[in-house]
């Protein structure tokens, strides 16, 4: 369905409320363990993008996912990654910037072998 405005410059006066100045130099990173459907959608992370690619591994994700049982059977160097919708082998000692991250970026990553409890996908 289309919407005509009544007023001619309605898009000038909205204020994003996500918009990356809100997040005090941090963006928003989003990330997705796939096949771990425990986890039912992207997890929302206010990140520095000076942080190192390796730190959003061992700072971020790995705390948060380690109550999944197959977390601690994660093989960090076979992961297969996806960001923003491309595959790519990250950097781990490049920030996340280097490595193609912004504002609102999306992370997804499959763990071969790890299809979620039981191979439940969840």
């Amino acid at each position: 369905m289309t919407v005509t405005a009544i007023v001619p410059d309605y898009a000038d006066r909205i204020e994003t409320a996500d918009a990356p100045e809100k997040f005090h130099g941090n963006a928003v990173i989003y990330v997705h363990w796939e096949e771990h459907l425990s986890f039912c959608s992207a997890l929302a992370f206010p990140l520095p993008l000076a942080m190192p690619f390796g730190a959003l591994v061992s700072e971020v994700i790995t705390p948060y996912y380690a109550a999944h049982p197959d977390a601690a059977n994660i093989v960090w160097d076979k992961v297969v990654w996806d960001i923003d919708g491309g595959k790519k082998a990250p950097d781990f000692s490049a920030s996340l910037e280097a490595n193609g991250l912004g504002h609102k970026s999306l992370v997804r990553f499959w763990t071969p072998g790890l299809n979620g409890w039981a191979g439940s996908a969840s």
